[in-house]
């Protein structure tokens, strides 16, 4: 998998303090997308087991406390990513106490393969759907378009 950018410290991409990692590759290729630079696979940074640990180790880290982990892109449901992003989820479940994970993707609930949906049995916030420009509003919070849908998930 490969990366965009990884933001250690945010507070734009979901509710309160939180690292961010915008990964690469999206089949979507949303006219007027925001991050338009993060849809081919291969463009961005190869994603390591050195970033993966830094992020655990960023979560965990009690000078700056962070909410949680938000997963943009690209698309963290993209197919090719979702191996690499379960995997990172699995660890903030298990290393992270207390952490949230937030997610965007253009798939919606119902388009969902089941290597998607066990990806999505971490998360507890999920933005749905495509970014459509026409039912673009700068006012909604935590999606470009309206016809986005923001679920919350109760994870046990």
């Amino acid at each position: 998998m490969n990366y965009h950018q990884y933001h250690p410290v945010d507070v734009v991409n979901g509710p309160g303090t939180r690292c961010t990692l915008f990964v690469s590759g999206c089949v979507h290729q949303c006219r007027g997308c925001y991050n338009q630079s993060t849809q081919r696979l291969d463009s961005g940074h190869l994603f390591t087991q050195e970033l993966e640990d830094h992020i655990i180790a960023d979560l965990n880290d009690s000078r700056i406390k962070r909410r949680g982990l938000s997963l943009s892109g690209g698309d963290p449901m993209h197919p090719a990513n979702v191996a690499d992003v379960l995997k990172l989820a699995k660890r903030v479940k298990e290393e992270c106490p207390g952490k949230d994970i937030w997610m965007w993707t253009g798939y919606t609930l119902a388009e969902l393969d089941d290597a998607q949906r066990e990806l999505l049995s971490y998360v507890d916030t999920l933005i749905d759907g495509k970014f459509v420009q026409e039912r673009a509003d700068p006012s909604l919070k935590w999606r470009g378009s309206d016809n986005q849908i923001i679920h919350t998930f109760t994870l046990s």
